[in-house]
Formats: C-alpha cells, sequence, structure tokens
C-alpha cells in the first residue's frame, strides 16, 4: 500500500480519521475523542491513535475542536510534525466544512457539542466566531440548546405558568420531580456532553407544540446566523455559508432557522447543509500538502 493523504476531525465528541491514496483506496477510523488538558495532550493522543491504526502516511491534515486561535494551531502543527516527521497543517475543526465542500471561500458553521463559525479574512487568515464553550456560549449546540431550554423553563415556573411539553420532557429526561430541580441537576454534571444528550428533549417538544421548545430552537438558529454576520463584519471571504455538526445534521428545524435568520440579513448568500463528511476537507489539506513544491 503506497503512503497517503491522511485527514483527521477531532470533534468534541468524536475523532474520524480518513486516509486515501492515489489509486483512490480510503480507510476511516473513528474513535472516541481524548482532548486532553493542552495542545501537548492532544499531539500525544493523535500521534499514537494514528500509530496504533497503522496506516501509511505522508502527509496530515487536521482539524481540531479547541484550535480557536492561529498559535494553537501552529503549536498542534508543530508538535505533530515534529513527532511524525511528515508535512502538516492545523485548522480549526470548522475550517475543515468549506474544504469538505469544495468551496475554500465559503464560511463554515459547526454546531454539535459545542459551536463554532469561521473563515478566512482579507489577508488570508483565519477568523472564528464563537466557540466559547457551554458555560460562556456555544448558543444553538447541543449543550447550548439545553441550557436555553432549562432557562426558559424556570422562567415560566417563576411566572406561576404550568410545566409545558418542554417542562415535562427535561423534568423526565433529568430525572428530577420539579422544575426547580433542572438547574441543580444543570450543576450536578457540568459538561458539555452531558448536557448535550438531552437536546433531542427540546426538537420533540417543539414537535409536540411547545412554544417555547420552539423559540429556544429559532433563536438558536438567530445566534448561528449572528456569528456568520460577525465573520462578514470582520471582512470573511464569504461565497457561501456550509453548515454542519452533529445538530444541524440531525435537527432541520435549527438548520431552517439559521438559514431563516441569514435570508433576511444577507439574502442572497447561499446556505447549504454539507453533504460529505467534514474529514474530507482535512483529506484535502493533506492532498494540498502533497502537491506543494518541497522546500
Amino acid at each position: 500500500m503506497s503512503r497517503m493523504a491522511v485527514g483527521v476531525d477531532v470533534g468534541g465528541t468524536k475523532t474520524h480519521w480518513r486516509a486515501a491514496g492515489e489509486e483512490g483506496h480510503v480507510a476511516d477510523r473513528v474513535v472516541p475523542s481524548d482532548l486532553g488538558s493542552d495542545m501537548d495532550d492532544l499531539a500525544e493522543w493523535l500521534v499514537s491513535d494514528l500509530r496504533e491504526w497503522g496506516v501509511p502516511y505522508a502527509a496530515l491534515g487536521v482539524g481540531a475542536h479547541g484550535c480557536d486561535s492561529a498559535s494553537l494551531c501552529r503549536r498542534l502543527r508543530d508538535l505533530l510534525s515534529a513527532r511524525l516527521a511528515v508535512p502538516v497543517r492545523v485548522v480549526n475543526d470548522a475550517h475543515l466544512l468549506p474544504h469538505a465542500a469544495g468551496v475554500p471561500g465559503a464560511i463554515g458553521v459547526i454546531a454539535g457539542t459545542g459551536s463554532v463559525a469561521a473563515g478566512t479574512g482579507p489577508g488570508g487568515e483565519p477568523l472564528l466566531a464563537g466557540g466559547w464553550g457551554w458555560a460562556l456560549g456555544d448558543e444553538g449546540s447541543a449543550a447550548g440548546l439545553v441550557r436555553e431550554a432549562v432557562r426558559a423553563t424556570c422562567l415560566r415556573h417563576d411566572a406561576g405558568l404550568p410545566p409545558d411539553e418542554l417542562a415535562l420532557g427535561l423534568l423526565a429526561s433529568f430525572h428530577a420531580d420539579e422544575v426547580p430541580g433542572l438547574s441543580h441537576a444543570l450543576t450536578r454534571s457540568p459538561s458539555a456532553e452531558e448536557w448535550g444528550r438531552h437536546a433531542p428533549v427540546v426538537f420533540r417538544a417543539a414537535q409536540q407544540g411547545s412554544g417555547v421548545a420552539l423559540q429556544v430552537i429559532e433563536e438558536g438558529g438567530r445566534a448561528l446566523a449572528k456569528l456568520v454576520e460577525t465573520l462578514i463584519s470582520r471582512g470573511a471571504s464569504a461565497t457561501a455559508v456550509v453548515a454542519a455538526g452533529g445538530v444541524l445534521t440531525t435537527q432541520p428545524r435549527l438548520f431552517t432557522a439559521l438559514a431563516d435568520a441569514l435570508g433576511k440579513s444577507h439574502p442572497d448568500l447561499p446556505v447549504t447543509l454539507l453533504d460529505a463528511d467534514p474529514v474530507d476537507g482535512a483529506v484535502r489539506l493533506a492532498r494540498e500538502l502533497l502537491a506543494a513544491p518541497r522546500a
């Protein structure tokens, strides 16, 4: 087997490897993400997992959750290239989406475990908006939607309103006896993954007629659109918007809310749901490294 262009999409929950050779052979590996506490930990884990997989690699493209600045991406790139002795390029995982879709001038929006938007500035520099984590932001993500759903439910309770479909669904999902117990349940399980696993409740409640749940979803979509608008205001290239992530790809209501919001602010901007795997963007980066002239 020839040495391959290898891409990896390191998400907040899972990591997807893909290797592609000149003859078109493709191999995949999906494992739970182990992000560690810093870039050194992440680099060590990625190198270990790649070597355990055993594919022959000639270049590596990486899209990494948490690579939220150019300096962090450079740090991870340098760590990986030193250990693997092959060309490496590292971007934020949201930057993979335009490459995977074949429109590098687009803005990528991810809403999954977390949420972030990524684009390219006038000088070719990477731009990011959002991605501040489940405690401060990540609006429209699984964790962010649950946080806002619990907040809205608690506000209704304070106003003396009876539980609606959303409140009843959250109570059952969190095994809470009454609405005040929801806030305690959140603080007892303070992680994006723990909060995010309750997100389907919000969409089921909207389907069942909860106006509160529908409002939470629509506000999540508008918040994601605001990330795109922020990047455009900073001069990001915006030939299109490419959306992906576990929530956007599985919950049409959220994608519709995002597309509707952008349709009002930027009616000529195409908004599409990625129909490929984001890791394809990482493979494309690796192929570009292989095609580049040798120094």
